[in-house]
C-alpha cells in the first residue's frame, strides 16, 4: 500500500474537493478542517458530520 493510500485519501480530484466543500458548508467548519477530518476519518458521511459538529462546538 502506498503512503498516500490511507483511509481518507481522496487525492486532489473533484470528488474530494466537492466532499470537502459540502462538509464545510453544511457544518460551518473551514475547508482546511474538513480536509483534515476526511484524511483522519475517511469518507463516511455520518461520521464526518458528527465529528465536524463536535469540532465546531469546541471553537
Amino acid at each position: 500500500m502506498s503512503e498516500n493510500a490511507g483511509k481518507g485519501s481522496l487525492g486532489t480530484g473533484s470528488a474530494g474537493e466537492a466532499l470537502t466543500r459540502r462538509l464545510a458548508e453544511q457544518t460551518g467548519i473551514s475547508e482546511a478542517d474538513a480536509r483534515v477530518l476526511i484524511e483522519l476519518i475517511g469518507t463516511n458521511w455520518n461520521s464526518l458530520i458528527r465529528e465536524a459538529r463536535v469540532l465546531k462546538s469546541r471553537r
